[in-house]
């Protein structure tokens, strides 16, 4: 069996790397020429590909926080003759906010994959919560090295158990030498030795080790507390060795220098053997529980080290059973007595060693190798998950409930509040007209397709907002604060057209007379400003609106000749910027782009044009191939746009983008009856719920609001108005578009029935 390994590998100085490397070899032990079947994707830290000389099994390099190198991994794997894939996975290793690169790699790779969780959190992030479940959704299998971390999986992220494999950590496969050169170091010859060894940074706690060396020498005299280990690179970067200058002060501070011994180098496997077989006893002394996995705890096991460790959650399971001791966090005192106490009873340190020593064996890597060889034989034969550029169906199971929370926690008696802070409203940004006019939109048609009373409820202040913005002239204000002061003299012609829309929408669908004549009245009042529009997007919004109320009053000849003068600049625009390879209405794609050709779909409906119709489509067609290409929705960024002869900004990807998209093909498909454009509005509307770039759901499950964007590293985890009622439109479309499905395959079935029984009869 062949395999592909993602990770950081040797010689880059990384606890991961080392793991990685003897897994490799373990699960290769048993090949009769000892080569390796696969190869090594390797993660680095570095831009520069020569950073490390890596050895011939690394036949490709991803640079950390470049994201082509991740489509490019999975393209390469796919392409390669490998049975299955195994990813080392710790949040720092990989790009983006808590590492959020990877999930784009996995999610193409057409490979079985299992995944290997070096931190399982007991209280992770928003992002980190999500990067574990589509971790785990793309793996056949989700291994870690404890019982917590498979309660943690299951209880904290919801991942199913039969998912879940625990395997240990696995260490070397080693016997002590009779004569062992460690011991003939000045800092071993003649000592008792305390030792510690990893990379070092704060978090490690050898302060502790440190303080306790006063009470430990005052009956030990012989004693030496000995750290290998280079400082973290990352901390070294940051802040040189300013930590290792530290504890050196402190022991000067207490008297103990002498006492203390720094080996400042990164040591092979039989070098560390030699170091933990000739040491007293091994200390780990992390400052707080949150330690899942310490690859540094079972190496010192598994060479029959003496331990000794505060009760963080990996020590407190691999020490049980009179493995080890452990001592409280910081609590220098406790160690010290501990110490001691071994120290005077070499019998009882003699019984730790026995015991660490006997369930050492059982993980060593032979052993694990093993184990790991049986879970890809398992792997192998799974199917993987079905790839994106299948998914032109959506199962209404994986629909989020229809939850107003977030809507209301934003409305206030004035309007919708515009921003967000995360999921709490941002005061100070006030109110805009756009946003309550789209809310307005968004609470009718959760009345009319669920009868919503929390819905009803909001919509007059929805109403009653856009109402206060007005001008006599007819023509509306945007910007409101929350003292509810006027913030412009004149909105823009976006928040213009997107109010014509939500008043022809009320007028179209209103729940009463009173609705409606209010809504026909604010109508009304501002017809006279359609001759002065001329921003495109303005423009779109306002056909939609006239339309919708056009299907009301279909005699209305003067409106209708309004909406034929509304269309024309579109028409003209697409005309004029056409040609055999582009097929837009400007040179460039911008924002709120599927608003133009949903607007001539509406058009054409009430006016029959054909032309007006042949443009609305042939620029969906052209939408489609930019945005839809990669089997998902991967719209035109906003940190950029995308320019004729230019190239398309990945990101900013915003909600209203997706609600334009999911909006435009319901009206294709309301229109032509063809079914595609219903699979691809599905497949837009999963834009929110994770299909996308970064494979992260923009949807929040726990405040019921939508994230503010798409972002190069991650999310924008404001919740804001617009990408929240963006959302829900787009929530309550899809609905209708099942609704409707169901509803023509129940017509298919009568008719057949129907058939059949006339044949019958005849």
């Amino acid at each position: 069996m062949k395999i592909a390994y993602i990770s950081s590998y040797t010689p880059r100085e990384c606890g991961i790397a080392t793991f990685n490397y003897n897994l490799i070899r373990a699960i290769n032990a048993d090949n009769p020429d000892g080569t390796l079947n696969g190869f090594v994707v390797a993660m680095n830290d570095s831009d520069k590909l020569d950073e490390y000389d890596y050895p011939p099994e690394v036949k490709l390099i991803v640079r950390q926080e470049q994201q082509k190198d991740y489509i490019k991994a999975a393209e390469f794997i796919n392409n390669s003759n490998v049975d299955a894939c195994i990813v080392e996975h710790e949040f720092g290793i990989y790009g983006g906010e808590s590492g959020v690169y990877l999930l784009p790699l996995i999610s193409r790779l057409e490979k079985p994959l299992i995944t290997i969780l070096h931190t399982v959190l007991r209280e992770p992030t928003f992002m980190q919560q999500i990067i574990i479940r589509e971790i785990a959704k793309q793996s056949s299998r989700i291994v870690v090295m404890s019982k917590r971390a498979v309660q943690f999986l299951q209880n904290i992220y919801h991942i199913p158990k039969e998912k879940i494999q625990r395997i240990e950590h696995g260490v070397p496969d080693l016997e002590p030498i009779e004569s062992n050169p460690v011991k003939n170091l000045p800092s071993f010859r003649n000592r008792k030795v305390l030792f510690t060894f990893g990379l070092i940074s704060r978090n490690k706690g050898l302060e502790t080790v440190v303080r306790a060396l006063p009470a430990i020498v005052e009956k030990h005299p012989d004693v030496m507390y000995v750290i290998l280990g280079n400082t973290h690179p990352g901390v070294r970067r940051n802040s040189g060795e300013e930590y290792r200058d530290s504890l050196k002060r402190m022991a000067k501070a207490l008297n103990v220098e002498d006492h203390l011994t720094f080996i400042n180098q990164f040591v092979s496997e039989n070098e560390l053997h030699n170091y933990l077989t000739a040491c007293d006893i091994y200390v780990t002394p992390y400052l707080n529980e949150a330690q899942i996995t310490s690859g540094t705890l079972s190496y010192a096991v598994g060479s029959g080290a003496a331990v000794l460790s505060t009760p963080y959650w990996h020590a407190q399971e691999l020490l049980e059973n009179r493995r080890g001791r452990l001592f409280g966090f910081r609590d220098f005192e406790s160690l010290a007595a501990s110490v001691n106490d071994l120290l005077d009873h070499p019998e009882k340190l003699t019984a730790l060693k026995k015991n660490a020593f006997n369930y050492g064996l059982n993980l060593r890597w032979p052993a694990i190798g093993r184990e790991y060889t049986r879970l890809l034989e398992e792997a192998s034969m799974q199917p993987r998950p079905i790839k994106n550029k299948t998914r032109h169906i959506i199962d209404s199971d994986i629909i989020p409930e229809f939850n107003l929370t977030h809507v209301k926690r934003l409305t206030d008696d004035t309007g919708i509040v515009q921003h967000a802070k995360y999921g709490i409203p941002n005061l100070k940004e006030g109110y805009c007209l756009d946003d309550n006019s789209r809310a307005l939109i968004m609470a009718l048609m959760a009345y009319e397709q669920n009868k919503s009373k929390e819905a009803l409820e909001l919509l007059p202040i929805y109403l009653s907002y856009i109402q206060y913005m007005q001008m006599d002239d007819g023509n509306f204000r945007n910007f409101l604060s929350f003292r509810r002061e006027y913030l412009d003299e004149v909105g823009s012609e976006d928040s213009f057209g997107r109010t014509i829309w939500a008043l022809g929408y009320l007028i179209n669908s209103a729940p009463n007379n009173s609705y409606r004549e209010f809504a026909e009245e604010l109508f009304q009042r501002s017809i006279p400003h359609f001759k002065t529009l001329h921003h495109l997007r303005g423009l779109a919004n306002t056909i939609i609106g006239v339309s919708y109320y056009l299907a009301v009053h279909p005699h209305d000849d003067g409106l209708k000749d309004e909406l034929s003068q509304l269309t024309k600049p579109l028409i003209h625009a697409y005309e004029s910027h056409r040609d055999n390879k582009w097929h837009w209405f400007e040179d460039k794609l911008s924002y709120d782009n599927a608003i133009l050709p949903l607007a001539l779909l509406h058009s054409s409906e009430i006016t029959g044009d054909n032309r007006t119709l042949e443009i609305a489509l042939e620029s969906i067609e052209f939408l489609d191939r930019l945005t839809l290409s990669k089997g998902y929705l991967s719209p035109v960024g906003s940190d950029g746009w995308y320019y004729r002869n230019g190239s398309m900004a990945l990101f900013d990807q915003q909600a209203i983008e997706s609600m334009a998209m999911v909006l435009m093909y319901f009206k294709a498909f309301d229109i032509s009856g063809e079914k595609q454009y219903l699979s691809k509005m599905y497949l837009c509307f999963q834009w929110f719920l994770g299909e996308n770039t970064l494979r992260l759901p923009l949807y929040d499950h726990e405040t019921k609001g939508c994230c503010d964007g798409l972002q190069p590293g991650g999310l924008n985890r404001n919740q804001g108005a617009e990408s929240t009622l963006a959302y829900f439109i787009s929530h309550l479309l899809v609905l209708k578009g099942l609704e409707l499905e169901s509803v023509q395959s129940d017509e298919k079935k009568v008719m057949i029935i129907q058939a059949e029984a006339d044949v019958e009869a005849a």
